[in-house]
């Protein structure tokens, strides 16, 4: 089983304050299935204020990457919020069904 985690801070943060701008769970979901369509997604807002995020991606789309590589397919995956500022903040699990916790 491979465990894997980053965590980033974005720079756009202060426009992400400044306008007030979030990302529900259910929308980062959609960002990452576009994607990733077979991902199993789980979210959970690590503050409250819905731009620190911890998430889990269960997807075949990760079988044969390195860590490295699979952290830069969910950051493709999440372009858009990360430049806008709406993620500050992200952890990522991601494994293939095989290495999925039970």
């Amino acid at each position: 089983m491979r465990y894997n985690l980053l965590s980033v801070r974005n720079s756009s943060h202060s426009r992400c304050t400044e306008s007030k701008q979030m990302i529900s769970q259910e929308m980062l979901i959609s960002y990452i299935k576009k994607a990733m369509p077979d991902a199993l997604v789980t979210v959970v807002d690590r503050t409250g204020t819905m731009d620190h995020y911890r998430l889990q991606i269960i997807s075949e789309a990760f079988r044969g990457k390195n860590l490295l590589d699979r952290q830069r397919f969910v950051y493709q995956a999440l372009d858009e919020p990360m430049k806008d500022g709406r993620i500050h903040a992200l952890e990522i699990k991601s494994y293939t069904h095989e290495e999925a916790p039970a």
